[in-house]
C-alpha cells in the first residue's frame, strides 16, 4: 500500500479546483461516523491492497489534508461512487475523494490523462477512417507500443469505430412521426455520436415510433472523462456550453439521453463534484432523464403499447453501471425488459464491472479493472454468452472486452421488439 503524499499544492484562485474544494460537498465528511460500510462496498479494496479503502482516503484523510496534501493511493479510487449511494449518513465519499485526486493531479497532469479525455476529437479522427482505424486497434505491437509511450494498456477495451457518426444518420432522417405526443429533445453524448451509434439510432426510432418530435441540437462534450482524470477547468467549460447547447433546442422539454453517464454528468456529478452552480446546468440536470427511465414511467402509467412487442425466447444478463446507480433512479430497464413477452431478465447483482470511464484503460491499473469485472464476466458467460444488457458506453467496451458477448442498451432490445430497425433512414 502507497503511503507517499505529495507536496502541497498550491491552487490557482478563481479556478475550477477552488471553487470545488469551497462546495458543500466537502463539508458533508463531518458526518461520517467510521462505520466502514463503504469499506464493504468498495469494488476496488476487494481486488487490490494498493488502495485503502473509501474512508481512509476519504473523509478519514480529509480532515488531515493541510496545505492539500494528497497520499498516491488514492489514484486507485475508480470513481465509481458505490461508496457515496451505500453511506447510511449521507457522505460524498466519491465526490470528495475526486476533488482530492484533482489536488494531487495539479500542476503534474499525465499526457496520457489529457489525451483520454478527449472523446469528442476521437471520434471526429476515427469516423473517416474506421476500417484503417479497427485495424490498427487490433495490431497488438502497435497497441504494445501505445502501452509504452502512453501508458494506455495494450489490452484496453476500445470502441470499433464506426462508418457514420449518429448525426451524419440524423441529417439523412426522414421523420416517422407528426409529434402529436410532444416534442422531446436527444443528447446523445460523445460516444453514442461516434461509437455507440446504434444505441442513438434505437433511441430515436423507439421515441418516435411512441408519437414524439425529436430535436437534435449541435451539442459537444459533457466533459465527463476530463471530470473524472482531474481537468475540472476543461470539464467544467465543457458541461456549460453543452447546457447552452442543449437549452438552444427549447425551454421546458424534456432532454432524453441513452448515455446513462453522461446524463448523471448532467444531473448532479458536474455540481457535487465540481461545484459548478450554474443557472443553466441547474435547469439542464433538472430537465435530463435516462431513456429507460422516460419509457419505464410510460410503461407504468399504461401509455406504453406493451401489444405491440413481439416475442422473445430469451435469457439475458442486465447490469446496471454505477454512474446510472448514483442517480438513485432504481431499475427502471428490467421493468421495461420484461414487459417484452418470453424475455428473462437477470439482474448482475454486480456492484461494479470495473472500468470506472477512463480508470480501466491505464496500464497501471487495468489488471485491477479486470479482477473487479471478473464475477460479473463470469455471471454473463453462465447464463447467455451471447448477449447482455447494459446503459453505459464505456461498460459495454469493458463487459465485450471480458466476455466476448454482444452488449447493448436496453433499448436496441426494446427497438427488435417493437419491429424497428436500426439500420436505413
Amino acid at each position: 500500500m502507497s503511503s507517499v503524499a505529495t507536496k502541497p499544492v498550491k491552487i490557482k484562485p478563481g479556478s475550477a479546483l477552488e471553487v470545488a474544494r469551497a462546495s458543500f460537498t466537502r463539508a458533508t465528511l463531518d458526518q461520517c461516523v467510521k462505520c466502514t460500510i463503504c469499506e464493504t462496498q468498495c469494488p476496488v479494496l476487494r481486488v487490490t491492497e494498493k488502495f485503502p479503502g473509501p474512508k481512509y482516503v476519504g473523509p478519514q484523510a480529509e480532515r488531515y489534508r493541510g496545505g492539500y496534501s494528497v497520499d498516491h493511493s488514492l489514484d486507485y479510487c475508480s470513481g465509481c461512487s458505490i461508496c457515496s449511494t451505500s453511506c447510511p449518513q449521507g457522505v460524498k465519499i466519491a465526490e470528495i475523494n475526486a476533488q482530492a485526486r484533482a489536488v494531487m493531479k495539479a500542476g503534474h497532469m499525465p499526457l496520457r490523462d489529457r489525451l483520454i479525455t478527449q472523446t469528442e476529437l476521437e471520434g471526429k479522427l476515427l469516423t473517416p477512417f474506421a476500417p484503417i482505424a479497427n485495424w490498427a486497434l487490433d495490431v497488438k505491437w502497435l497497441r504494445k507500443l501505445v502501452e509504452v509511450v502512453i501508458g494506455v494498456h495494450a489490452e484496453a477495451p476500445t470502441p470499433k469505430a464506426q462508418f457514420h457518426s449518429f448525426m451524419h444518420w440524423w441529417k439523412h432522417h426522414t421523420p416517422q412521426t407528426t409529434g402529436a405526443r410532444g416534442t422531446l429533445v436527444f443528447f446523445h453524448g460523445c460516444a453514442g455520436g461516434y461509437f455507440e451509434v446504434s444505441t442513438s439510432i434505437a433511441t430515436v426510432r423507439v421515441l418516435e415510433h411512441l408519437g414524439y418530435r425529436i430535436l437534435v441540437p449541435k451539442q459537444g462534450c459533457c466533459g465527463l472523462a476530463s471530470q473524472s482524470n482531474g481537468l475540472f477547468d476543461t470539464a467544467s467549460k465543457s458541461v456549460l456550453k453543452l447546457c447552452r447547447d442543449l437549452r438552444a433546442a427549447g425551454d421546458n422539454l424534456t432532454i432524453i439521453s441513452s448515455s446513462g453517464s453522461c446524463a448523471g454528468m448532467l444531473r448532479h456529478e458536474a455540481h457535487e463534484i465540481m461545484g459548478v452552480d450554474a443557472a443553466e446546468l441547474r435547469d439542464v440536470g433538472s430537465r435530463v432523464v435516462e431513456t429507460s427511465e422516460f419509457l419505464a414511467e410510460l410503461l407504468d402509467e399504461g401509455e406504453f403499447p406493451v401489444e405491440e412487442l413481439r416475442p422473445m425466447d430469451l435469457e439475458v444478463i442486465y447490469h446496471q453501471p454505477c454512474q446510472v446507480k448514483s442517480q438513485g433512479i432504481g431499475k427502471p430497464a428490467i421493468r421495461l425488459l420484461e414487459a417484452i413477452p418470453g424475455v428473462k431478465v437477470v439482474e448482475s447483482g454486480e456492484p461494479c464491472c470495473g472500468i470506472g470511464g477512463t480508470y480501466g484503460l491505464k496500464k497501471e491499473k487495468f489488471k485491477v479493472a479486470q479482477a473487479i469485472g471478473k464475477p460479473l464476466f463470469n455471471k454473463i458467460r453462465a447464463t447467455n454468452p451471447e448477449l447482455a444488457l447494459c446503459e453505459t458506453e464505456t461498460c459495454r467496451w469493458q463487459i465485450r472486452k471480458g466476455t466476448g458477448a454482444e452488449v447493448i442498451h436496453p433499448v436496441e432490445l426494446l427497438c427488435k421488439a417493437l419491429g424497428l430497425s436500426t439500420e436505413g433512414r
